[in-house]
């Protein structure tokens, strides 16, 4: 006969809450909003990313740029080889905390049609990406 040693159960058994920092990724490639597009696709395909960060001058966290948004960009009527990352976004973000719940991260990724969203600390500092599996 062998014996068996059981383990205590725990007396909380509630959900766990997971956070955004719980699961979120780190940061990756960070690229500053003065980079044109053509370096931006560049410097993407030789860090084999499927996004970066981009950061302003000071270097807080303005939003994530993917291959597939500059590819379309480059293709557009409008293109010209001067296009910079900051000429693309018209606001910051969006953005969320590392302390935000993940059912809620991960509604609002849904909404917005979002693969990826930066991870930013109360500064504006780029911490990670969020990334959702499919």
């Amino acid at each position: 006969m062998t014996l068996v040693q059981l383990q205590p159960r725990p007396t909380d058994t509630g959900p766990v809450h997971r956070t955004v920092e719980d699961a979120m990724d780190a940061a990756g490639p960070q690229v500053c909003d003065d980079m044109t597009v053509e370096v931006a696709l560049a410097v993407m395909a030789g860090a084999r990313a499927g996004h970066l960060l981009v950061c302003d001058e000071d270097g807080l966290c303005t939003g994530l740029v993917t291959q597939p948004r500059l590819a379309a960009v480059r293709e557009g009527a409008a293109y010209t080889d001067q296009v910079r990352l900051r000429d693309l976004r018209t606001e910051r973000g969006p953005f969320t905390s590392p302390s935000t719940a993940m059912a809620e991260a991960e509604h609002a990724m849904r909404e917005l049609r979002l693969d990826a969203l930066p991870v930013v600390d109360d500064q504006g500092s780029a911490l990670g990406v969020l990334a959702l599996s499919r």
